[in-house]
């Protein structure tokens, strides 16, 4: 491929530290939009991506909607293409970036799915606590629900991570940055639990427990993601509360029943390691939208 994005692979990779699945998606942007300009015969090589003109990129995408693609995914093409050409300006190769005055398309806001409290703690108690993988799924969901962990993140965990005297734990986040949120004493006694049961096997595998991962599969590696997923929706199942829910929206009930108790988005944004405080603000929306349910269903004048 050409030297220019193995370039920018590097950057992102090196200088602006992003994390592994945004740098795949970046970089599968770009070549996306290579191929297109080469199987249309605007470039000869991939070096050649440097000289488009925002036109040419206005039919990319017009090319996208023709397939309908996905809003949200044009969009996250249109900031690839922005970044990618805002390296190149910066390498002095172009005087300008064409993706500079792309507009993005305006999409409908996403209201996070989540679980009420009595839902969340019916999911807790649909555990089996006879086996070690019985424990290691109870740990999980609890540490979810009380840190507000991402999928990957709560993967990701070590035994070194863990402060169980301070009650805290150290998160790597998105772009590989670091954060430290509080555990709470459910979770604290679900894992303890479980590191109890696992302790022969760690040492079997491992002479430095300390180097090894918090949550391990059967076969006493660290779990994967899409284990985890797996999980968490035979849980779901065995709970009764009658639907679907991904980990994610443990995440979300995590940060909605904070700022239904009062919390402040402020440090709902710290806890979750958002960058943003508009992306926490959606939990906003979500208050707002059970309110008025309570509303529309307790006022006398609501329907008038």
């Amino acid at each position: 491929m050409g030297n220019i994005i193995q370039d920018y692979r590097i950057y992102l990779e090196v200088e602006r530290n992003v994390s592994v699945h945004t740098l795949t998606a970046y970089i599968a942007d770009i070549h996306e939009f290579a191929r297109f300009l080469l199987d249309n015969n605007f470039i000869k090589n991939h070096d050649e991506i440097i000289k488009v003109e925002p036109e040419t990129i206005r039919e990319y995408l017009s090319c996208l909607y023709r397939q309908k693609v996905k809003k949200v995914t044009v969009n996250r093409k249109v900031s690839s293409l922005r970044a990618f050409y805002k390296y190149v300006l910066r390498t002095g190769k172009i005087n300008n970036n064409p993706a500079e005055m792309i507009q993005t398309l305006k999409t409908e806001k996403h209201i996070p799915t989540f679980l009420s409290v009595d839902e969340m703690f019916e999911l807790l108690k649909a555990r089996d606590e006879s086996s070690v993988l019985g424990l290691r799924n109870l740990a999980m969901l609890e540490m979810f629900y009380s840190s507000g962990l991402r999928l990957s993140e709560l993967a990701g965990l070590d035994l070194l991570d863990l402060d169980f005297n301070q009650k805290l734990v150290k998160v790597r986040g998105k772009g590989r940055k670091e954060r430290i949120v509080p555990i709470g004493g459910p979770a604290i006694k679900a894992v303890q639990e479980y590191l109890e049961k696992t302790g022969e096997i760690r040492k079997e595998t491992d002479k430095d427990i300390f180097k090894k991962p918090l949550f391990l599969n059967a076969q006493g590696k660290r779990i994967t993601t899409r284990s985890i997923a797996r999980i968490v929706n035979e849980v779901t199942g065995k709970s009764g509360i009658g639907r679907k829910i991904s980990p994610h929206a443990l995440r979300h009930s995590f940060a909605t029943h904070l700022l239904n108790a009062g919390a402040d988005l402020r440090s709902i944004q710290e806890l979750l390691g958002h960058e943003s405080l508009s992306t926490t603000q959606k939990y906003t929306a979500v208050n707002i939208n059970r309110m008025m349910e309570v509303y529309d269903k307790a006022h006398p004048r609501s329907k008038k």
